[in-house]
């Protein structure tokens, strides 16, 4: 039998509902984007293991993230087993995922010797947070309208 529960079938961007393996793609795609952007505007190329180089690190910062706003959420819940894991939350999950995806990854590359420059540290700062925090956004928006639109029709009828 079929799930309704929009939770249990992966996401429903009309309540504004992204469950883990939704949210993770999503973050995923966002980091995706950020390198491909950023590859193209230093007219890097798209070689495979050049690419993957640039990519791992921020990777690396987002499951980071994740894990450190997915053991707060049961740590902080009273049933280990019950956890209020919320992941298309802007705050505090996104905030954390964001700053752990760039602060990891700066150290990740300082280490390796692949830059970290003022301006790179900003830009990726700044972009990464749009796309992170973004679709995140976007997600509570359309939730909150859709919570508008049935509160709107329980009240006409």
């Amino acid at each position: 039998m079929p799930s309704t529960n929009p939770t249990e079938a992966g996401t429903s961007p009309a309540r504004g509902i992204a469950t883990g393996p939704v949210a993770a793609l999503f973050d995923a795609v966002a980091i995706l984007i950020f390198v491909v952007i950023g590859r193209a505007s230093h007219e890097e190329g798209y070689a495979p293991v050049a690419f993957l180089h640039t990519l791992w690190p921020f990777l690396v910062g987002c499951a980071a993230g994740w894990s450190i706003t997915y053991v707060y959420a049961h740590v902080r819940s009273a049933d280990f087993f019950d956890h209020d894991f919320r992941p298309d939350r802007v705050v505090p999950v996104g905030i954390v995922i964001w700053v752990c995806t760039v602060a990891v990854a700066m150290v990740l590359r300082f280490i390796l010797s692949q830059g970290v420059a003022a301006s790179f540290v900003i830009v990726a700062t700044v972009v990464l947070g749009l796309l992170l925090l973004g679709w995140r956004a976007i997600f509570a928006l359309l939730g909150r309208r859709a919570i508008f639109a049935l509160l709107g029709r329980r009240a006409a009828a």
